[in-house]
């Protein structure tokens, strides 16, 4: 029995030995083949070098690769308001920017024997908007005009965040390749890359943070109107005033009516040609 069990367990130790040593050269050559892949898809050329990975975007959680961004609305506005009085209306509004946390980013004043025109144009926070323009419709005048608009830039933020992201990790790569540049050609076209790359990521910044602002505070022009009323009881012009401009006006008149007689010359030249041929043609008309 024992001589029978001595054969048997030699048996099965060269039989695991041979499954090891299977096993060991599969191992082999799968390193050998991943090194084979390796060594195929490295880069030779600076441009391979840049392209980036193939990134498969997880299904079940799509927001590990896309950053969520809030909605992007620019509102704009513009009233045109008929006050009575100028300077009250102006005392108005500052207590109406103050309570909206506004400010007056321009203003411009016209004073006319006509009329009395104040343009200004005020910046509010985006929240605080549409109660401005409450307060703007209702005790200060009347509304003559209102135009209110809203842009949704949420599309174009998008777009340009995602582009400056990109162009940030490839200036990053290039950096980094700049390091171990060896040839002068290599170096010239790094450096002239990464200089294309930082100014188009100022562009790309300067944008967002125009659209940041411009989504932050909203605009408003209003323009405030008042007219003046000529008559001897309602307005302060005098005698001396109407008078100058009534001499004024006859002689814009007698200047219109004179330059629309020159503007007839034509036919004061046609006008001895026809007296020529008419007497011409009564004279053999006689004989």
């Amino acid at each position: 029995m024992k001589k029978l069990l001595i054969p048997l367990f030699c048996l099965i130790l060269i039989h695991c030995k041979k499954n090891e040593a299977q096993s060991l050269n599969a191992s082999l050559v799968d390193v050998i083949q991943e090194d084979k892949v390796a060594a195929v898809s490295a880069p030779t050329s600076l441009s391979e070098k840049m392209m980036p990975p193939n990134q498969e975007v997880d299904p079940a959680n799509p927001s590990s690769q896309i950053n969520t961004i809030t909605k992007k609305i620019i509102k704009n506005g513009e009233m045109r308001i008929q006050v009575g009085d100028i300077k009250k209306a102006q005392e108005q509004i500052n207590s109406i920017l103050k309570n909206n946390k506004a400010y007056i980013q321009k203003e411009e004043f016209q004073n006319t024997d006509t009329d009395e025109n104040l343009d200004l144009t005020i910046r509010v926070p985006n929240q605080n908007f549409d109660g401005l323009i409450h307060s703007f419709s209702s005790g200060l005048g009347a509304v003559l005009s209102k135009n209110i608009s809203s842009n949704d830039v949420t599309e174009e933020y998008t777009d340009v965040s995602i582009k400056l992201g990109n162009k940030k990790i490839y200036l990053e790569k290039y950096r980094e390749m700049l390091k171990t540049a060896k040839t002068t050609k290599d170096i010239l076209e790094i450096q002239e890359n990464i200089r294309a790359l930082e100014d188009e990521i100022d562009v790309a910044e300067g944008r967002l943070r125009f659209i940041d602002d411009r989504v932050n505070y909203s605009t408003l022009n209003v323009n405030l109107y008042t007219e003046k009323i000529r008559s001897s009881a309602t307005s302060k012009i005098g005698f001396g005033s109407r008078f100058g401009d009534s001499v004024t006006e006859g002689w814009n008149s007698f200047v219109a009516f004179l330059l629309g007689v020159i503007s007839l010359w034509p036919f004061f030249l046609l006008i001895p040609v026809v007296v020529f041929l008419w007497r011409k043609w009564r004279n053999r008309k006689k004989k």
